[in-house]
């Protein structure tokens, strides 16, 4: 296990997610191309809560008490509920930022941590406290890929949309 490329790449990931909402003004940000798909904003906010709520303390729990029930978890509840849409996006960054911050700070503590402790998830089976870490990782990646999407298909649908932008390559 290589800890320290992992805390570098989740760093490294916050300020690639801080770059991709420079200069995204509040239309954009709570702009989606269509019905039950997300915002730029909504998928900050939830990269926020699954860095409070979701990798870091399911990973504490785990390198524990791999036995403790895990909190529960609705990212898709979440968004509703508590209206990740109507907030700001700078302010949301800001917190995601803070919240990796404290993430990387924790995780720098965990040098002798067994990664190989296990919970048993009712679902999806045997899940290593470094199979959360390498998911962690993961997840940024997918919500980084899923932004530049967003990117991509605001600017065909609503800033130019009589342009085509097929010059530029496949999708």
């Amino acid at each position: 296990m290589d800890l320290s490329w992992v805390v570098a790449r989740l760093e490294v990931n916050a300020g690639i997610v801080q770059a991709l909402c420079a200069g995204v003004d509040h239309s954009q940000a709570i702009w989606r191309p269509g019905p039950g798909r997300w915002s730029i904003l909504e998928v900050v906010n939830h990269m926020v809560d699954e860095e409070i709520r979701d990798f870091r303390r399911r990973i504490e729990i785990t390198l524990r008490d791999p036995g403790e029930a895990w909190p529960p978890i609705d990212p898709e509840r979440w968004a509703v509920d508590e209206a990740y849409n109507e907030r700001s996006l700078g302010t949301s960054v800001s917190q995601f930022l803070h919240e990796r911050e404290a993430s990387i700070a924790w995780l720098g503590g965990l040098r002798a941590a067994v990664w190989d402790r296990a919970h048993e998830h009712p679902r999806m089976g045997t899940i290593r406290a470094g199979d959360l870490l390498s998911s962690w990782v993961a997840h940024d990646f997918i919500h980084i890929r899923q932004i530049n999407r967003l990117h991509r298909e605001y600017l065909v649908e609503a800033v130019l949309p009589e342009y085509s932008s097929d010059y530029a390559g496949k999708w």
